[in-house]
């Protein structure tokens, strides 16, 4: 086990919470009341729970545990972290007395889960390894392949058959996707021909239908967009403008795939990612060249709901490198994604990004300890960080927005209603402390939020980390004065 002592924040903790209810109900187990044998060696948190049956909940949390932070209770919740995970980090993090320091070894159920967890972590990060040699010695065998048909050579052994069975499946599947571009093309047309109008009395039907075509020609990602332009025109005033500027840019994107071979390598891989083919995170991390350690600190947190699917994303930040990177997690069946980082929280790990023009996301690789305190980001100016969108958006034109982290920054709320009907169109701004820019705050923005930002803005400007979009900005995390203590909005 590690020596690690440094304990998380509060908001750090609750920042972990699959949602408000499991917040809720882990702050009330906070207390030394129910628990009992806690203890902690720095890398694991381990403790009795006191339930409503004859046994206690046995809670153990891994803090350094290879993606994320692990949790093992013998409740049957099937949230993680459940109620108890979550209770027994806030004790420790609230009232150090209550679970203390050892040198001791961890007890019996919790070092053998400890173990187990341990050894999974090495078995994969040992086939990873094997699966990135082997993914190499695919490609140098499929050039000897090659060389070999040139001389007339038949290829040799089954490995041969295998990857020319691979190679083959990469054709076909290329094929359909880029038949599906094609179709997608003709659609938006015939939508355009035929007005934005006869597209909002038409209904979602056409959209889900096309949509369904797309899942069809394998290009996941042309669907999803698909999907996203039937609940265009309802959603407000002005979805006449939106759905013609979403539609140019999905008409733009099937006119890249289908021409992706004139397109620079990297522009190429970014067209292949939104279209819907993935690159497998072992084979971002199999370049040891594209490694990138640093302490990266972790930003925030975010979940939401895509189709049957749950999302979450962790914003980076290299303290060393400043560069932003963002780790997307899936979890399906109303079960959290397993990935779970504390915001506020620095770690030292490696990271490699997946290829493409301006990238963002990234695979976080081996870790080397477990998350301790964070600093507060430098951030930029309003134009720096208008800036660095628009650079971002002429490599990705699909790009939904760019983490920027501004300074010296203070919500502005509304103007009043002047003919007292109770509504506005005016937006919230995040405004400059000096007055000379703002931002206008994305309308999909949470009034609480809001206001908890402005909360938080009384004791003068705050540091904001959130995305910058087409739309406005959405805030994501706060910072106070010049503490380092990160606070999730």
């Amino acid at each position: 086990m590690g020596g690690q002592t440094v304990r998380w924040t509060a908001e750090q903790i609750s920042a972990l919470a699959p949602d408000a209810a499991s917040r809720k109900a882990g702050s009330k187990l906070s207390t030394a009341r129910p628990w009992s044998a806690t203890g902690t060696d720095g890398s694991a948190v381990w403790g009795l729970c006191k339930g409503s049956g004859s046994r206690p909940y046995q809670t153990v949390v891994d803090l350094d545990g290879g993606q994320g932070p692990g949790y093992k209770c013998s409740c049957p919740s099937r949230k993680f972290p459940c109620k108890h995970a979550l209770g027994l980090l806030l004790l420790w993090a609230q009232e150090p007395q209550a679970v203390p320091d050892t040198a001791e070894e961890p007890p019996e159920w919790a070092g053998a889960w400890l173990e187990s967890r341990s050894r999974r972590a090495a078995r994969k990060a040992e086939a990873a390894r094997e699966a990135a040699e082997a993914g190499a010695g695919g490609a140098a065998s499929g050039r000897a392949e090659d060389g070999a048909g040139a001389r007339g050579e038949a290829p040799g052994g089954a490995d041969g058959a295998r990857a020319e069975a691979a190679r083959r499946r990469a054709r076909q599947r290329a094929e359909r996707m880029a038949a599906g571009a094609e179709e997608l093309e003709q659609r938006l047309a015939d939508v355009l021909r035929g007005g934005l109008a006869d597209a909002d009395r038409a209904g979602y039907a056409p959209w889900e239908e096309t949509a369904a075509r797309m899942v069809d020609a394998q290009a996941p990602g042309l669907a999803a967009r698909v999907r996203e332009l039937g609940s265009v025109p309802a959603s407000g005033e002005g979805w006449p403008e939106r759905l013609l500027a979403e539609c140019a840019l999905l008409h733009l994107l099937a006119r890249a795939y289908r021409r992706i071979d004139t397109l620079p390598e990297a522009q190429a891989r970014t067209v292949e990612s939104r279209v819907g083919r993935t690159v497998e995170a072992a084979d971002v991390l199999a370049d040891d060249s594209a490694r990138i350690r640093d302490g990266w600190l972790v930003l925030a947190q975010r979940d939401a709901e895509e189709g049957r699917l749950l999302v979450r994303r962790i914003w980076l930040y290299g303290q060393r490198t400043g560069r932003p990177a963002l780790l997307l997690s899936y979890g399906a069946a109303g079960r959290a994604p397993e990935q779970a980082l504390p915001v506020g929280a620095t770690l030292d790990a490696e990271l490699a990004y997946y290829p493409g023009a301006g990238p963002l996301r990234a695979a976080l690789g081996e870790r080397h300890g477990a998350p301790v305190p964070g600093f507060r980001p430098p951030g930029g100016t309003i134009p720096e960080a208008l800036d660095a969108y628009g650079q971002a958006l002429a490599q990705d034109p699909w790009l939904e927005g760019w983490p920027v982290v501004l300074r010296e920054v203070a919500p502005v709320p509304p103007p009043a209603d002047r003919e007292g009907t109770g509504t506005t169109d005016a937006q919230w701004q995040l405004a400059s402390a000096d007055g000379d820019s703002a931002l206008p705050v994305a309308p999909w923005c949470a009034p609480a939020t809001l206001w908890k930002l402005t909360a938080l803005s009384a004791e003068g400007p705050l540091t904001v980390f959130g995305e910058c979009g087409h739309r406005g900005f959405t805030p994501h995390t706060a910072w106070t004065g010049s503490t380092t203590t990160a606070v999730p909005l």
